[in-house]
């Protein structure tokens, strides 16, 4: 009989292997930056990982992303999302102008041909150089599931299906709202023993984010201004830098109280690393990590400013900065909103996708030449969302869905094909379980377990990392070199 490890003890090594990479001296989650000289000498760009989570929050609408285009399914397409109303849904053929762009995957799906919403030229490009790949109908699943055995309710379903709130923290943390921890952090809490300094492994340029959250790994969060810092503890305060040296030492002083010691010890971390990574991430423009160029708002053919390329822009300044800061496995999370589109969806859902493709074309070209680097082999970014949205019509958009299609870009994914069998176009099939909310075929865990493979994971931490992998026979999804 072969001994499994209980979980356990495994995560006792976990938390000791961290421990030693933190430091065992001063204050609790103190820095250890007597390492940080160290790391950097140690630390090889052909060693370093990142995973970037690009969360499209609102639900994005699958089917004017990916979508279908052999007659058969083109048909439904434009039958079912073409109304009667000015608030028409459906994009034009391609071919037309402003159609949608023909895609060719490397892998035939017979009788199936595929385009990309018009808007995703960019992204297109990508997927034709085989940089990015399409993960067809994802979505949160607790085991494999029928839609008799849904309508019957006769297996485990993910709980608070269709709620904003709860699928995005499904999503992120494979728990409904309330979560305390996310993948990308539990993923974190079992690498940062690689990191000379494991406060930068999980790092958010959108905020606070449940993905990034671990069980001993805090996320750090950054923006476009890199590290926020607690101000007046540095330079002069009230006109005098003793001011500022008094105010650092009130809030990092030694302290007989418990709490006040905590709450010290967590300023002086935050002062601490806030000086780390202003030293180390590369700054932003000419003298750094270039610009992104304005994008084109295909409803107005105005340029404008793209927030979620500054955010991609930010991450690759931190990435930069790896070798200050002793990173060997980083975890990002940015995020864009706008995708809840039940009203005006064909004109914001263009400049949604637009956006994104620029972004994501940005952070390619961006990571192609980091620092006299390429680093796109090292750093693979993922789509998620909080649901796929309905087949149906509402008139001028769409309403709460499930499953959906996703994108992978990066130089180690295996680019220009379609992953997992594209569901049928239309409804009432096999994986419409309502206005044509599709039933997932690829679990979320089946998703993260693939990309947690390729980042280091063993079998073991996968399954500790995703609880519902056991159940599918499939825990890698092949889209990674």
């Amino acid at each position: 009989m072969t001994h499994k490890p209980n979980a356990s003890r495994r995560r006792f090594l976990q938390a000791a292997s961290l421990m030693s990479a933190v430091g065992t001296s001063g204050a609790p989650f103190a820095l250890n930056l007597l390492t940080v000289g160290a790391a950097a000498a140690q630390t090889a760009g052909d060693g370093y990982k990142a995973i970037v989570c690009l969360f499209l929050a609102g639900g994005n609408d699958h089917a004017n992303t990916v979508l279908a285009t052999d007659p058969a399914s083109w048909s439904s397409y434009t039958s079912v999302r073409t109304t009667n109303e000015a608030g028409s849904i459906a994009l034009p053929a391609a071919g037309m102008p402003g159609g949608v762009l023909p895609i060719v995957p490397n892998t035939v799906q017979p009788g199936r041909e595929f385009a990309l919403h018009p808007g995703l030229g960019p992204l297109k490009d990508l997927f034709d150089n085989g940089r990015a790949a399409v993960i067809a109908n994802v979505g949160p699943l607790v085991m494999p599931t029928t839609r008799v055995q849904y309508k019957a309710q006769s297996v485990a379903l993910p709980p608070k299906l269709f709620s904003h709130n709860d699928q995005q923290s499904l999503w992120q943390s494979s728990r409904p709202e309330g979560a305390k921890f996310g993948w990308g952090g539990r993923m974190g809490d079992l690498l940062a023993s690689m990191n000379g300094n494991a406060t930068f492994t999980s790092v958010s340029a959108a905020g606070n984010a449940v993905f990034l959250a671990g069980q001993r790994i805090n996320q750090y969060q950054v923006n476009a201004s890199g590290a926020v810092p607690i101000a007046g503890v540095s330079g002069s305060l009230f006109g005098a830098p003793a001011g500022s040296n008094s105010l650092h030492a009130i809030l990092t002083g030694s302290r007989s109280n418990v709490f006040e010691q905590d709450h010290a010890a967590i300023v002086k971390r935050s002062i601490d690393a806030q000086g780390v990574l202003s030293t180390s991430m590369a700054p932003a423009g000419a003298a750094g990590v270039p610009n992104p160029t304005q994008y084109t708002n295909p409803n107005t053919g105005a340029l404008a400013n793209n927030p979620l390329a500054v955010q991609l822009q930010t991450v690759a300044r931190v990435i930069a900065g790896r070798g200050g800061l002793g990173a060997q496995r980083q975890v990002f999370f940015v995020s864009m909103g706008g995708f809840d589109t039940h009203d005006f969806e064909k004109a914001n859902h263009a400049d949604l996708m637009a956006k994104l493709a620029h972004a994501m074309s940005y952070f390619d070209t961006t990571l192609a030449s980091l620092g006299g680097a390429d680093l796109r082999g090292q750093v693979t970014l993922f789509t998620a969302s909080d649901f796929g949205r309905t087949f149906t019509s509402n008139g001028d958009g769409t309403d709460h869905g499930w499953g959906a299609h996703h994108f992978v870009m990066g130089g180690a994914v295996k680019g220009k094909d379609i992953y997992g069998t594209f569901p049928v176009t239309g409804l009432n099939h096999a994986e419409d379980v309502g206005s044509g909310s599709l039933l997932p075929a690829i679990s979320v865990d089946q998703y993260a377990a693939t990309l947690a493979k390729w980042f280091g994971l063993s079998d073991g931490q996968i399954a500790d990392v995703f609880p519902n992998i056991g159940n599918f026979s499939m825990r890698n999804l092949g889209f990674m070199a």
